[in-house]
């Protein structure tokens, strides 16, 4: 399966904005443009600006092109307003549930988690990072030792707010889906409308 492996820090350059919510990437200095001292050349175009919505939405949730396209693609046959559709398809994934939850400190530890089969769904093991989660679903992590890497992850993370649609139980390290997510509820500022326009 094809994965990005190369520098994250990279990724919030090239977008301009922190894609992770760590002092890594939310620092001002990593934030400047990539090349010798943060050249940015011409001024973008339209086509550059939707570009650049795009890759900010596929870097913050950790989704390949292939993929990417057919989510839009589903989002685009369902009801509502297709922008909306694909956030809320986003903000789903098991990975980004357990990253929301504070159980990871960002989506490729959480990505990590579920991929080595340490969490389960309504006491089934999920090993899929793009599963999507359902209202009434209930999250649990499997091992004792990932349990404790858990916690450690929490407690580093004081502070840190959990959406409205999940409900977090941090003695039992359990997150129960209580309805789904609405683009209100997305803590990343994106314009879906040039997403959309963009593979028009």
């Amino acid at each position: 399966m094809a994965r990005y492996t190369g520098p994250k820090v990279r990724l919030s350059r090239r977008v301009g904005v922190p894609i992770a919510d760590t002092p890594k990437h939310t620092a001002k200095r990593q934030l400047t443009p990539p090349g010798p001292h943060g050249f940015r050349g011409k001024r973008p175009k339209p086509y550059g600006i939707r570009l650049d919505e795009k890759q900010k939405l596929k870097f913050h949730y950790c989704v390949m092109e292939r993929q990417f396209r057919r989510m839009l693609a589903e989002a685009g046959s369902s009801k509502g307003n297709t922008g909306e559709v694909l956030l809320q398809m986003l903000e789903r994934r098991l990975d980004n549930v357990v990253r929301r939850a504070g159980f990871g400190r960002t989506i490729w530890a959480a990505r990590q988690i579920v991929a080595h089969g340490h969490v389960l769904v309504n006491g089934k093991k999920v090993d899929r990072p793009s599963f999507p989660v359902s209202p009434n679903d209930v999250i649990s992590i499997k091992k004792e030792n990932v349990q404790k890497l858990v916690r450690e992850t929490m407690e580093s993370l004081a502070g840190h707010v959990t959406p409205g649609w999940v409900e977090v139980n941090p003695a039992e390290l359990t997150i129960k889906v209580l309805v789904l997510p609405s683009s209100e509820q997305v803590p990343f500022d994106v314009n879906t409308n040039f997403i959309v326009e963009f593979y028009r």
